[in-house]
């Protein structure tokens, strides 16, 4: 049997920031490139907590809504992926109460004046210093010092009211519940090739190509003020919508200008909670993605896995 083509993905880096990451995936196909975003969306692990223990709460919140709210708490979770899940620690007995599996938080608050009292994620104390709550930053200098200070709000208390609670966070995926999400989202488009029909477009007036241009809902092309020809100024702000074809052809000018998607190279957006950095989560997918290829090649042979999987054993094994 003739052996398949292979092809090894490489990847460019963009942008790059710690909750922030676009880069572009090249030389490969839809299918590994989505297997990409679900791992990264569902499959990547953290931390958060999954058990409350309520010693006291006369908060105007119930013990469900307080435990709900502590779980939807991001953590920063760098070190998620070297520690173990609960169901498959042995050092507990899958009792996910150790610190191979599970860090512990500690809340206890009582509000003793007058004024209404915020309980925020700045008063759960951990036991591990690595681990804790990831505080929603702005932009603004003010806004960032505000939130700093206040952190992420989890009941408020009057007067005499009283929190204390014991919590145990545990390692998880998306997969399981949405509160071990590492990304806020995780897109992906295929990389736009435009062509634009020089000679049809010379038969259009001024007016018609402007008249043109604006058709387009983003700001993909542009009439250069000296020369007056349409060029293409960002072809990634192309959203696929088809407006630019459909107005050519309703003036009468179809082929006016060709939009293709590039089928072997895409430009990926991935935006973090904060409980991992956006690069570390890239790269815990790729490991993750890795990992899988390993299981099933587990019950074939390397010649079988390469024949049944196809350019997936070469992307993986060659890596990004």
């Amino acid at each position: 049997m003739e052996a398949s083509y292979q092809r090894f993905p490489t990847v460019r880096i963009r942008d790059l920031k710690d909750d922030f990451l676009k880069f572009e995936l090249r030389d490969t196909d839809a299918s590994i490139a989505n297997a990409l975003r679900r791992v990264i969306i569902a499959e990547v692990p953290t931390l958060a907590i999954d058990l409350v223990e309520i010693e006291a709460n006369s908060s105007v919140l119930n013990d469900e809504f307080i435990a709900h709210r502590l779980g939807l708490i991001p953590l920063t979770s760098d070190k998620a992926m070297e520690m173990r899940y609960s169901r498959d620690c042995d050092e507990c007995d899958g009792d996910g109460r150790c610190d191979y599996c599970s860090i512990e938080f500690t809340l206890s608050v009582k509000c003793t004046s007058e004024e209404t009292l915020d309980v925020t994620s700045h008063d759960l104390q951990s036991s591990d210093s690595q681990v804790v709550p990831v505080d929603s930053i702005g932009h603004d200098p003010d806004i960032e010092n505000f939130n700093q200070k206040k952190g992420i709000l989890i009941v408020k208390l009057r007067k005499g009211q009283e929190l204390k609670l014991r919590a145990i966070a545990r390692k998880g995926i998306a997969k399981d519940h949405a509160k071990w999400s590492p990304a806020a989202t995780v897109t992906f488009q295929y990389e736009p090739d435009i062509h634009i029909n020089e000679n049809l477009m010379e038969t259009l007036s001024v007016e018609e190509k402007r008249e043109w241009v604006d058709s387009s809902p983003t700001k993909v092309f542009e009439i250069n003020p000296e020369t007056q020809q349409v060029e293409v100024i960002d072809p990634e702000a192309y959203t696929y919508d088809d407006e630019v074809i459909k107005k050519a052809e309703a003036m009468g000018k179809p082929g006016l200008v060709e939009i293709y998607g590039k089928e072997d190279s895409f430009i990926f957006t991935v935006e973090s909670t904060g409980a991992i950095k956006a690069a570390q989560m890239f790269l815990n997918a790729i490991e993750i993605l890795r990992s899988k290829l390993d299981a099933v090649k587990l019950n074939f042979g390397s010649d079988e896995a390469d024949e049944q999987f196809g350019d997936l054993g070469a992307h993986m094994r060659g890596g990004f």
